[in-house]
């Protein structure tokens, strides 16, 4: 893809999933533009020839006009069609990318800047963090204001400590798709987080792309239950202790709400 096909494709995907999941929602074109720059400029070539799409992104705008940017669903949906396209043109991304917000008050309220570049981390080291289950008392820790997107057209709240997801009648999210299992995954609230557990399904369960057994779960990711997409979200997320390494831009506001995301599984979803 050249820059105009970038741009035309990134706007229709934001446009899709705000009528889908945030109807009345807008994103500037001058957002859409440079996050279409920002991708292709900063696209690094690795020694076998393959190109990487980066994977930390700012933007950056007056600090007038970043309160609406505080909806964790519309930073997910921002990434996920940034993360889609760069796929599309055929860049990898080698892990879970993050969009941060920061605030510039030498910026016009109709402008902003993206700043994009490259974390260094092992998606594996990530995803592995051994995790004690046996104790009940984690479970009173439930996360606050955490949901599910399911398939970009239905949000499930998650108000309980224990979630079943599968095709069976008496799971607590029922998605009638014959690639998931009758019990397919749970999610369980651990030590005031969501963990996503694989109950040996047959398509397998995979977080960002890669298979898991038990995963700790972040704004943004996104769970694939054999190709049926179920984006996690939280409005009032705990901090990453994986990003520590990232460094912050000059004025940059206090509060700088993060998402992530990576997958971009296409499936339908059965309703009954």
């Amino acid at each position: 893809m050249n820059l105009q096909e970038l741009e035309a494709r990134l706007q229709s995907l934001i446009e899709v999933d705000l009528l889908n999941i945030l109807p009345g929602k807008k994103v500037e074109d001058v957002i859409i533009q440079k996050l279409a720059a920002a991708i292709q400029l900063n696209t690094t070539t690795l020694d076998d020839g393959s190109l990487v799409a980066p994977n930390v992104y700012t933007l950056i705008m007056h600090p007038d006009e970043s309160a609406k940017w505080q909806d964790q669903q519309l930073l997910a949906i921002l990434l996920h069609s940034v993360t889609t396209v760069a796929q599309e043109a055929g860049f990898r991304i080698t892990i879970s990318p993050t969009i941060t917000i920061a605030t510039d008050e030498k910026l016009s309220l109709n402008d902003a800047q993206i700043v994009a570049s490259h974390r260094i981390e092992s998606m594996a080291e990530t995803n592995a963090t051994p995790l004690d289950t046996g104790k009940l008392e984690d479970y009173s820790k439930l996360p606050e204001n955490a949901f599910l997107i399911v398939e970009g057209v239905k949000v499930f709240p998650l108000k309980l400590p224990v979630v079943n997801i599968g095709r069976r009648l008496d799971n607590q999210l029922i998605i009638d798709d014959p690639r998931v299992s009758r019990n397919h995954a749970q999610l369980r609230a651990i030590k005031g987080r969501f963990v996503v557990f694989d109950l040996n399904s047959t398509g397998g369960t995979f977080v960002n792309g890669q298979r898991a057994s038990q995963t700790v779960l972040y704004p943004g990711d996104v769970i694939s239950l054999a190709g049926v997409a179920l984006i996690f979200g939280q409005d009032t997320p705990p901090p990453r202790l994986d990003q520590k390494d990232t460094v912050p831009l000059p004025n940059a506001a206090t509060e700088r709400p993060t998402a992530l995301l990576k997958d971009h599984s296409t499936a339908r979803l059965k309703r009954k």
